[in-house]
């Protein structure tokens, strides 16, 4: 059993940059490859970015790449999403997600087995 607690939403300007963080319960943290979703008003869950267990590879959605960087710190039990040059379209609550253990990446939120309660950001412009 996996529990997840995001920290680190909150509104935001335009172009401003966040910081999420994601802690992990339990001692198989770094067997578990994460993601990071999000879902807006009226809009399906999209994956944002992922980063696999090595810690070695990630992906990352078109609408965020070059803007949002996906890291973790296995020593710490925690995954983090830098948000940079934020956009209003950028507004949802995000959820981060573990699949595994020793699962590949993926950005089907259907494949991950563990959620957090999910986290408001708000980009006003």
């Amino acid at each position: 059993q996996v529990q997840l607690v995001e920290s680190g939403g909150g509104l935001v300007q335009a172009g401003g940059s966040l910081r999420l963080s994601c802690e992990a319960s339990g001692r198989t943290f770094s067997t578990y490859t994460m993601g990071w979703f999000r879902q807006a008003p009226g809009k399906e869950r999209e994956c944002v970015g992922s980063i696999m267990w090595t810690g070695r590879s990630t992906l990352y959605a078109d609408a965020v790449k070059g803007r949002f960087t996906v890291s973790r710190d296995n020593a710490k039990n925690t995954v983090f999403l830098q948000l940079n040059s934020l956009k209003p379209d950028d507004t949802a609550v995000y959820y981060c997600a573990a699949r595994g253990p020793f699962a590949l990446l993926s950005s089907a939120w259907e494949s991950y087995n563990y959620w957090g309660q999910g986290i408001q950001v708000t980009v006003s412009s």
